[in-house]
């Protein structure tokens, strides 16, 4: 009987094994073949259903965050970052008519990252048709191009829309996170980069992806914080850790120092303005940082609750809200010194 036994939990032990085993076959993602997709079609931005925000349509959880849209004499043209995450989507880009997702857009991206440029211009956010995280993804990483190409025509029709019809001569902050900053630099080198349009670039905030020094031919990363015309990118880790794709994705690239906004390699909790939380509340004096080879290296951020990412490695969801403050004012000064500059010039 106790062989008997023995032998019915070995049975049973395999069966859980194999289930385990043939779980962790299974892909993490599913998709429609790219070569049979068919994305949704491209927004139509004189429609005003294809803006998450403009001045004339600030949402009511941005409000709560920055207050009524006042007319300013600066825009910010926002890229948000990748929201389409369901792993059960076959799409491979996200449709801009689909309302759960922006809700999401909203109540997220625009409301704790957007807000950040608030007080330093009027915020545009287009739709776009954004790529699906598992184009980051093996092996769905191999049409990653092709996605985005989708994305960024998007955001090319829709910037070019803000140009003839929005701008009206105002100098531009070109704002972003993640997908949106790789969206983000190639707008920048499509329109400012080496052309009459940089004359107008306030600065670039392009957190959250790897760009390199010489990505661009004369815009510049910016390394004093009241310089314009240039760029700022940084990414953000737990201190001590190391991506997996380090290597890859991270190492060799531009980092600046979001709280100093110069070639500063260390910061206290001291010099931090400000980390935007998700009870809406700002806590300053809560971040340290160190600078690393591609990326920021951040101590336990000093917020309520902070034991629950004790064991969180990766700061990349918060590349914005941790410097939110420091970001606002940055926008700001660089903002006073473009028009400093410029009225300057014209005398």
């Amino acid at each position: 009987m106790f062989f008997l036994n023995l032998l019915k939990k070995k049975i049973k032990n395999f069966f859980i094994l194999l289930v385990i085993v043939l779980s962790g076959c299974k892909p993490m993602y599913r998709a429609v073949p790219f070569e049979k997709y068919i994305p949704s079609k491209s927004p139509i931005y004189s429609n005003p259903e294809s803006w998450a925000v403009k001045p004339d349509k600030y949402p009511e959880s941005l409000k709560k965050i920055v207050g009524d849209s006042k007319n300013k004499n600066c825009d910010i043209f926002f890229i948000y970052p990748t929201m389409f995450l369901d792993r059960k989507d076959t799409r491979w880009n996200a449709d801009v008519d689909d309302e759960l997702l922006n809700k999401d857009i909203i109540n997220r991206a625009v409301k704790y990252q957007a807000s950040a440029f608030g007080k330093a211009g009027n915020i545009y956010v287009p739709f776009y048709r954004q790529s699906h995280y598992k184009v980051y993804v093996n092996p769905f990483n191999k049409y990653e191009e092709e996605s985005r190409e989708i994305a960024y025509s998007d955001i090319k029709k829709a910037f070019e829309y803000y140009l003839d019809n929005y701008n009206k001569g105002k100098p531009i902050i070109l704002a972003s996170h993640s997908q949106g900053s790789i969206l983000s630099a190639m707008l920048l080198k499509d329109f400012f980069d080496n052309k009459p349009l940089q004359k107008k670039l306030v600065a670039a905030y392009l957190p959250g992806t790897k760009i390199l020094d010489d990505y661009f031919k004369k815009i510049k990363k910016l390394n004093k914080s009241d310089e314009v015309g240039g760029y700022v990118s940084w990414n953000t880790y737990r201190k001590g850790s190391f991506p997996k794709k380090y290597e890859e994705w991270f190492k060799g690239a531009t980092t600046s120092n979001p709280i100093k906004w110069d070639n500063t390699i260390k910061t206290d909790y001291e010099d931090h303005k400000g980390l935007l939380f998700s009870d809406d509340k700002l806590y300053p004096n809560s971040v340290k940082i160190i600078i690393k080879d591609g990326m920021i290296w951040s101590y336990l951020p000093r917020i309520p609750k902070r034991v629950f990412v004790v064991f969180k490695k990766n700061y990349h969801f918060a590349d914005i809200n941790l410097f939110w403050k420091d970001i606002e004012i940055n926008a700001v000064e660089r903002f006073k010194s473009w028009q400093k500059i410029n009225s300057t010039d014209k005398k």
